[in-house]
């Protein structure tokens, strides 16, 4: 079993309650905008961690992380980007690849809203965890952490750190 903190939007924000949260989780996933080196490293140097770039990031980021990312966490198929949609709207840059080969899990950020939803034309699970950063128009700061195990979701949990400040 793998216990996965993820979180989207940071936008550059820190917050020592990222690692809080994340201190019984195996994996950090990120699902872009990042917004700064500071943040990934911080959260690559706590946990094993995989991200992929937003729309908000420098070359930097784009450098090292890419804009979609696909691979195996336990027996689950995951595919994560930043700009993806969520089921019955999926966006035109993924709407492909998740139609000729779905994954079980799919994973994206950008909107600031957070969603937790089955798509049961596809039979994926789609996760938008939220914006855990203070920039854009999202009312609380969220994250989530999920465990997986062989090819089951369990103890998913939707975490809010507070209010975003204007």
């Amino acid at each position: 079993m793998k216990k996965i903190g993820i979180l989207s939007d940071t936008h550059g924000y820190w917050d020592e309650k990222y690692l809080y949260y994340f201190e019984s989780c195996d994996e950090i996933w990120h699902a872009g905008d990042i917004g700064s080196m500071e943040v990934a490293e911080k959260l690559a140097a706590f946990r094993p961690f995989r991200a992929v770039h937003g729309n908000v990031d420098t070359e930097d980021i784009r450098r090292i992380y890419p804009e979609k990312l696909r691979w195996k966490c336990e027996d689950v198929d995951v595919l994560m980007t930043h700009i993806g949609g969520y089921p019955g709207n999926y966006d035109p840059k993924v709407r492909s690849q998740i139609y000729a080969s779905p994954p079980q899990l799919f994973v994206a950020g950008h909107s600031h809203i957070l969603k937790v939803k089955y798509d049961k034309t596809l039979n994926l699970l789609h996760i938008n965890p939220g914006a855990a950063g203070m920039s854009g128009w999202h009312r609380e700061r969220t994250l989530i952490r999920l465990a997986i195990e062989g090819n089951k979701f369990t103890d998913c949990e939707v975490i809010t750190l507070g209010d975003r400040q204007p």
